[in-house]
């Protein structure tokens, strides 16, 4: 774990104030408590991915947490895919069942029919 000067020194272009910006509006989730964060390797990782978005994309801080949510959401979903697909090929893709993979499209099917209309191409 590393502290919020830590941080601030790895990241390079980004203030300690600013790091607990990002704490309180959610951003980021550090251990401890105000004054006296601590953050793990993930939290830097994120940190430099909101860097990027902000300072090499353009993306404004209003529409930061939006951005953020969304690649949560594809991470966690592409975690549950990685996790479904192992559950029915046991690990070894390989060893994937025409019934398993036949099971495994019916949910995709079925999870693609769920999604709003507004959020498909």
């Amino acid at each position: 774990m590393i502290t919020i000067e830590t941080l601030a020194v790895r990241l390079g272009r980004i203030s300690t104030g600013e790091i607990a910006t990002w704490v309180e509006r959610d951003w980021l989730r550090a251990d401890g408590a105000p004054g006296h964060y601590l953050f793990q390797e993930m939290d830097e990782v994120r940190a430099k991915l909101i860097l990027e978005l902000r300072d090499d994309l353009g993306v404004d801080e209003d529409a930061l947490p939006v951005v953020l949510s969304l690649l949560d959401q594809l991470y966690a979903a592409r975690r549950q895919m990685r996790l479904l697909a192992n559950a029915l090929t046991g690990g070894n893709p390989e060893d994937a069942t025409a019934e398993s993979v036949s099971e495994l499209r019916a949910v995709l099917v079925q999870a693609v029919k769920n999604i709003p209309d507004e959020c498909k191409n």
